[in-house]
């Protein structure tokens, strides 16, 4: 069998059971008596056993019997579930992500995994093998027992049935038992339902198709099939898909079949649909966090390939620059008939828009996902107890974005782990609870979502910011007293800054922070800090919602055109040149009682300046964190969405320019960076 065409589904399913499992093991630590949660990863496990398997991967299939073997034991109350149990098994966890990750690289998926084989094997043999043999044996004697999976028929279902019969076919109901340690079920069913509609009609399964297709079963299931075929050829056919055990035929009669009362069908109707509901909900979630990106519609979920949304993204950005155009001629010819198309056209397109985007769309519960095992093992590894919130995980945003956000966010995370909050004998010290607490929070608020990630540790020290700056030559000693709070925290973000006093592997609040802020302003997003000394500090990154397709002023300076993004514009105003002031040999204006330098795009840009004898000055007030500053323009032309571009290669780092668009005319403008204009 030709398995390459399976390896990029086996790569997202592996990743999705590998997450379910470190998600379940991180809850089961906190409820060692559920074995609810025990099932659940031994679920998981199985399945990525078997998938491993049958592709061939023997070292990621031997260490999940392996560990299959210990949560065997848990559920079967032979091991206790301790920490230093949960750590063997997060051990190989981590080497189960690393023969995936090394797969999903285009490698063979081998690692050595003799070490944590060893230790599961050690946690394996120090108890009762004879008590785990027993428990087994009970176990599969009741497994061999197939389920009454015999079927009730509504209404329309037994017409069907009836008029079937009227005109010569049959109606068997086909019960099928796949192996115990069958792999990948749900293409053994799938098989199975090839072969039987090849003999005619299925019209009803038990469980549902759904739970079929999730192994939301044991070995057993049946189906309703109309035919005109015999008994024995059905039976003889459906035994021979690999890895069915066993298959019963029997003709249904529909007067033993009769539904006992409305009542009863509609309590079954409701606990099928409430089963098949949670089915999907679950794995539309899994779905989700996939890499290869998600479509949903109404309830089905289908995989889709994120180079294909690449693709049609920027099919659609060109749709976006020929709409423009449209409009810049209709507004010319002035047709009514042409303008009121035009018009439709945009209104579709617009909507067009939004579904696209959307598809695009991920939580970033895939980003925040890693961290509940991260913050776990570190805190265990200095000695700290934290306890990790995590807040609006289903927020969601562009897959561009979600690629690039995860190392700042490990980055914060761990730093505010090692030197944010304290040791728990500092903490009692100082009056708090013994567990210290980290928040990652997420929500949107306009065109932007924000992620808080707060502490309640030990805040950050305004005098030795500062100290450490001033030798660092970062701020001169006479500005110190000048700088706000705000100022003195941001401080931490320049390169090189640190206020750790020992370097540690975890690394020190401050060191590489320089990187996290040119990562999220690489984003054309922002990062502020808030701190309160002794109760903990605040970080707030602000992100867009997407980075292809952006709202923007469009200005003129000179003969020049230029787009500022939205999301950095405050006002836009028109001032008397007398208004204009001079401070510290820097053009100021008073804006709302506060002084805002100017900018002169022409200078910044080298523009050929015009003749303006109107008295008056165009700005628009733009603003980064606390600093605003006026970007003198000659006029304004309007709002409008635009498609943003790379201007390439051969111009990379232009000062202030994030990139260019193509205007309806034709005309290309470039995009204003106003963070790198702020001073």
């Amino acid at each position: 069998m030709e398995l390459s065409q399976y390896l990029e589904v086996f790569i997202e399913e592996s990743k999705e059971h590998l997450q379910a499992c470190n998600d379940q093991l991180l809850l089961l630590e906190k409820n060692p008596e559920d074995l609810g949660i025990v099932n659940e990863i031994f679920r998981s496990a199985h399945t990525l056993k078997g998938m491993s398997a049958t592709m061939g991967y023997e070292d990621l299939a031997n260490l999940t019997h392996k560990m299959e073997n210990v949560l065997d034991g848990i559920r079967n109350g032979i091991i206790s579930v301790t920490s230093e149990v949960l750590d063997v098994v997060f051990l190989a966890m981590d080497d189960l992500e690393i023969m995936v990750e090394s797969i999903a690289g285009g490698g063979d998926g081998k690692h050595d995994v003799s070490k944590v084989m060893d230790q599961l094997h050690k946690i394996e043999k120090g108890e009762s093998i004879e008590v785990n043999k027993a428990a087994q044996e009970v176990a599969a004697s009741v497994a061999v027992e197939a389920p009454d999976l015999r079927l009730t028929y509504d209404d329309f279902e037994q017409t069907v049935i009836q008029q079937s019969k009227e005109q010569g076919f049959d109606c068997f109901e086909v019960t099928v038992a796949l192996r115990e340690d069958c792999l990948l079920k749900a293409a053994r069913v799938f098989m199975v339902f090839e072969v039987l509609e090849k003999c005619g009609e299925v019209i009803k399964s038990n469980p549902t198709v759904e739970m079929l297709e999730e192994e939301n079963f044991d070995t057993h299931f049946t189906v309703t099939l109309i035919t005109k075929e015999p008994s024995n050829d059905i039976q003889q056919k459906a035994m021979k898909v690999s890895e069915v055990e066993n298959v019963s035929v029997i003709s249904v009669n529909l007067q033993e079949r009769t539904v006992k009362n409305s009542v009863e069908t509609i309590e079954n109707a409701e606990s099928k649909k409430s089963t098949s509901s949670s089915a999907t909900a679950n794995k539309k979630s899994a779905e989700n966090s996939n890499a290869a990106g998600h479509v949903s519609h109404s309830n089905k979920t289908i995989r889709v390939n994120i180079e294909r949304l690449d693709v049609l993204m920027n099919l659609f950005e060109e749709l976006v620059i020929d709409r423009g155009r449209l409009e810049q001629i209709s507004r010319d010819l002035n047709n009514p008939e042409l303008h009121e198309t035009v018009e439709r056209m945009s209104r579709i397109s617009g909507d067009l828009q939004n579904i696209i985007l959307n598809m695009r769309m991920v939580p970033v519960e895939t980003v925040f996902n890693r961290f509940p095992k991260m913050v776990r093992q570190l805190a265990r590894d200095l000695n700290k107890k934290i306890n990790l919130e995590i807040i609006g995980a289903e927020t969601e945003l562009d897959r561009t974005v979600i690629d690039e956000i995860g190392d700042p966010l490990v980055h914060l995370i761990r730093n505010a782990l090692d030197h944010g909050v304290e040791t728990p004998d500092i903490r009692l010290k100082n009056g708090k609870s013994e567990d210290g607490t980290i928040t990652l929070k997420a929500y949107h608020s306009g065109n932007h979502v924000f992620i808080e990630i707060s502490d309640d540790g030990a805040g950050i020290n305004r005098e030795k910011v500062l100290q450490k700056a001033i030798s660092k030559g970062i701020v001169h000693e006479h500005e110190a007293d000048s700088l706000s709070d705000k100022q003195v925290y941001e401080l931490i973000l320049s390169s090189g800054f640190s206020t750790a006093d020992k370097i540690s592997d975890i690394s020190g609040r401050g060191v590489g922070l320089d990187v996290v802020k040119s990562t999220i302003e690489s984003l054309g997003g922002s990062i502020t800090i808030d701190s309160v000394e002794g109760s903990g500090s605040v970080f707030i990154i602000q992100l867009p919602l997407t980075l292809s397709i952006i709202s923007v002023m469009l200005v003129e300076v000179g003969k020049e055109k230029f787009a500022i993004p939205l999301s950095s514009i405050i006002e836009t105003a028109i001032i008397k040149n007398t208004d204009i002031l001079t401070a510290h040999n820097q053009k100021v204006i008073d804006f709302r009682g506060k002084v805002v330098p100017l900018v002169f795009l022409k200078d910044v840009f080298e523009v050929p300046e015009t003749i303006d004898e109107s008295g008056f000055t165009s700005v628009i007030i733009v603003r980064k964190a606390e600093k605003m500053a006026a970007l003198v323009v000659d006029s304004f032309i309007g709002q409008q969405e635009i498609v943003l571009k790379s201007l390439g290669n051969y111009l990379l780092n232009v000062f202030a320019i994030s990139g260019a668009t193509i205007l309806g005319n034709g005309q290309v403008a470039l995009i204003v960076d106003c963070n790198a204009l702020i001073k």
